[in-house]
């Protein structure tokens, strides 16, 4: 009965000689403008995509060296074989990691397009704003038509004042 329980709970310690270096980089993020921090992700994006297009082009290039055709004993086949196979996973690799890029910019597209969402919001305020222009120009015609009516010599409120 007085063992302690088993739970999933993380019990965080101290690590007093631990160094993450993690002051600076939070330090540096805080001194960052949204504009500079915008343009610091896109360009890590940017990095990332190139890398990963590059892998698959070198992959291609040593793909198709590979591929060439002439003399060869079996031990040169088996090690060509063994590239190319390794280097068909890499491109593999890389292309599913550009997948995933891909979806993570679609994700992000779709969950924080604010310039979008404010175009539409601008959008609809000028259809209504049109609108209400309309209708009051629709008023005040029919104010006037009304108006006139009740000036007009034999009209029934002249008569009876």
């Amino acid at each position: 009965m007085s063992d302690v329980p088993q739970t999933d709970v993380s019990r965080p310690s101290a690590l007093p000689t631990a160094n993450l270096q993690r002051t600076t980089t939070t330090q540096s993020l805080v001194d960052q403008n949204s504009a500079e921090y915008l343009d610091a992700i896109e360009e890590e994006w940017n990095k990332r995509v190139d890398m990963e297009v590059e892998t698959l082009v070198d992959g291609m290039v040593d793909l198709v060296t590979l591929a060439s055709i002439g003399d060869k004993d079996k031990f040169r086949i088996a090690q060509e074989s063994f590239q190319a196979s390794s280097r068909a996973e890499s491109m593999i690799r890389a292309a599913n990691s550009l997948l995933s890029i891909t979806h993570s910019m679609k994700l992000l597209l779709l969950l924080s397009d604010e310039a979008q969402i404010a175009h539409r919001r601008d959008l609809e305020l000028q259809n209504v704003q049109k609108e209400r222009d309309e209708i009051k120009e629709e008023v005040a015609g029919l104010l006037t038509e009304l108006l006139r009516k009740s000036h007009l010599p034999g009209s029934t409120s002249h008569q009876s004042s």
